[in-house]
């Protein structure tokens, strides 16, 4: 089969992915192989080709926004009999065992692993993936247009659901990517008047077309206090700003894996109750609910379609801020 494989991380102006034959893998108990037919790309698999992680192991097949066919089952699998359009995320696996994963919250069990990090990924034309964290796909959407909901959607709806923003509230949304294209459209359906605070005149335009009440800057004051509010921009010097604008008793959740220093700041920022919370990855429930309600509204995403072998091209625009929406590789 073909891959796009890492063997050595290196800045993506280098090409350090490497178009390669390998033999297709073969599901061992619990697993299913899919055919994949469209990858999302995403910033963390340029951190992971570039090295900005620290990577478990080498060589390495990115790519976790997987849409494929379930092409053979393992031994002991039960959920698919082969056929199904299915999407696998970022989150592959946990321990099942400790009490976070019994809990329900196997995002943050100390034994998790990940898509295209722990275990070879979507940038090939087939990989393996637990049964228990593949999820169907709706029929209301295409193989590339699916993609973004199984990371920025995913992402966005648990930071969505911990803000504890409630349906007609008042939410904030700080930078204007790829998941919050999701949760605006998610947030409006709810009734909540959705203001976004970004720095893009583009993504203002975007916006205001998703159904948000108000746009601008994060230092302009917006015509009401949120109830809750988001952070996708992985810049800690939002936080306080963020909180000026957050009601009292609000919560404020930060979406991202990384950020940048927090800076100092007074306390009467957070006094009244207010809450400061991460989102870390996510679970398959995230996955599942997320699916379902995209498909009920319909949420819409736009997405450039690219070939396989032009992952390094790819990841090279997205640093490079050259794409017009999310993208996706084909096989």
């Amino acid at each position: 089969m073909r891959a796009m494989r890492l063997d050595k991380t290196a800045p993506i102006e280098k090409r350090p992915l490497r178009a390669v034959d390998i033999p297709v893998p073969d599901p061992g108990p619990g697993e299913i192989l899919l055919k994949a037919l469209a990858c999302g790309v995403c910033h963390t698999d340029l951190h992971t080709v570039e090295g900005d992680l620290i990577l478990p192991k080498l060589p390495l097949t990115p790519g976790h926004q997987v849409v494929g066919v379930v092409e053979k089952a393992g031994p002991a699998t039960r959920r698919f009999a082969g056929g199904e359009r299915v999407g696998v995320t970022w989150f592959y696996s946990s321990c099942g065992e400790c009490p976070a994963c019994r809990g329900g919250r196997e995002n943050l069990c100390l034994s998790a692993r990940f898509t295209g990090y722990h275990a070879d990924g979507g940038y090939a034309e087939y990989m393996i993936a637990p049964e228990a964290s593949v999820f169907p796909i709706p029929a209301q959407f295409s193989d590339i247009e699916a993609t973004p909901l199984l990371c920025g959607g995913v992402i966005g709806y648990r930071a969505l659901r911990l803000s504890e923003v409630k349906p007609g509230g008042k939410l904030g949304l700080y930078g204007f990517g790829n998941s919050a294209h999701v949760v605006i459209q998610i947030a409006v359906h709810r009734g909540c008047r959705v203001h976004v605070f970004t720095r893009s005149q583009t993504h203002r335009t975007v916006a205001r077309e998703l159904g948000a009440v108000w746009v601008g800057a994060s230092h302009d004051q917006p015509p009401e206090l949120m109830d809750a509010s988001i952070i996708f921009a992985p810049a800690g010097s939002l936080v306080p700003e963020a909180l000026r604008h957050l009601d009292r008793g609000g919560t404020l959740a930060l979406a991202g894996i990384t950020m940048t220093r927090i800076p100092e700041m007074d306390y009467g920022l957070i006094y009244g109750e207010r809450t400061v919370r991460s989102v870390a990855n996510t679970t398959r429930k995230d996955a599942e609910e997320l699916l379902q309600e995209a498909a009920r509204i319909p949420v819409r995403t736009v997405v450039e379609r690219f070939a396989l072998d032009d992952a390094n091209r790819v990841l090279h625009m997205m640093k490079t801020s050259q794409l017009r929406a999310a993208a996706a590789l084909v096989t």
